[in-house]
């Protein structure tokens, strides 16, 4: 029997891509899914596998604290993966505001609703990101390095991290934090993102426009392995030690923007086709990466896709969600 198979969990942004294939995986455990939903898309993942039907759906906004509480008394969901979030760095340059509303007010009505019914909810994993510690001379990150975020997105995540670890440390709240690199695989519909843009333009055969000078380095993860991080996270929240700390999850194995495009080409078999270098990108940390050391050995995780296989198994997705076929 799976250790998940007893458990009703609340899944908030389950029809981003993240969110998709952790509900994926969860309903492979045999979990029950309350999957809180914004705005229903019907190319989300979640809704195009039909997996959104074997969910109990709670329609509403982070914003609305009673909707929060709500999906969690009703439901009586008693593990919480919090995932929703405005999620793209543009975004919240042009329009910091609204950002900051679902970002951080998001975050702390989702954990005073865990706070007040504390004697239902036993685990609550936080999504965080790297980009919570902004800029850095010392890379990788450790989870020792200090949160240093100047940018709208950044310090919205930055904010999310300290308020969830104030539940944990004033209320005892039985939280943790994973922040990941950059996540890449099926079901990302935001094209201005460097794998699933590059992926549709050459598909098209047309060349990839890179916001940046492609030069920016970044730490790559794949979909399936993120979520298995988060899994393996809300598994180890009771242990000691692990409910109000963070954990970084990446590949370890950091590529500017050229390089990851280069093996989206070679993978494609279109080597011929060369990127449009605009370098108009704005409010975007230079170089970014992280030790996994301590999930490594803290939670036994590490990934178990490498580049070329998530990336092939991503590629294939995007294929057939556009209908080419190389």
């Amino acid at each position: 029997m799976s250790r998940w198979a007893d458990h009703r969990v609340l899944v908030t942004g389950a029809t981003g891509m993240v969110g998709s294939w952790l509900v994926k995986e969860l309903l492979a455990e045999g979990a029950y899914i309350v999957a809180l939903v914004l705005d229903l898309d019907p190319q989300s993942e979640l809704v195009r596998s039909g997996d959104i039907e074997r969910c109990a759906v709670v329609n509403g906004e982070l914003e609305d604290f009673a909707t929060i509480e709500r999906a969690i008394n009703l439901h009586e969901t008693d593990v919480v993966f919090h995932l929703g979030a405005q999620t793209i760095v543009e975004v919240a340059h042009r329009y910091p505001l609204a950002t900051w509303e679902t970002n951080v007010r998001g975050t702390y009505n989702l954990l005073e609703a865990c706070r007040t019914h504390a004697q239902l909810v036993r685990q609550v994993v936080v999504a965080s990101s790297d980009k919570a510690y902004g800029a850095s001379g010392e890379l990788p990150y450790t989870e020792e390095s200090a949160l240093a975020a100047r940018h709208p997105y950044e310090v919205s995540k930055a904010c999310g991290d300290l308020i969830s670890l104030s539940y944990h440390h004033t209320y005892g709240l039985p939280v943790a934090i994973a922040r990941c690199g950059n996540i890449f695989g099926g079901g990302d519909l935001n094209w201005s993102r460097i794998v699933p843009g590059t992926i549709r333009s050459l598909l098209r055969e047309e060349r990839p426009v890179l916001r940046s000078d492609g030069t920016f380095r970044r730490d790559y993860v794949y979909v399936k392995d993120a979520a298995r991080a988060y899994l393996d996270l809300a598994e180890a929240v009771g242990r000691d030690g692990v409910a109000g700390q963070a954990f970084n999850f990446g590949n370890e194995s950091p590529l500017t923007v050229l390089e990851i495009v280069g093996a989206i080409k070679r993978l494609m078999g279109l080597n011929g086709i060369e990127p449009v270098v605009e370098a108009r990108a704005v409010g975007e940390i230079k170089d970014q990466w992280l030790s996994s050391a301590k999930a490594r050995r803290r939670l036994d995780w590490s990934p178990r896709f490498d580049l070329d296989t998530g990336l092939t198994e991503t590629i294939h997705w995007y294929e057939e969600f556009l209908g080419r076929r190389r």
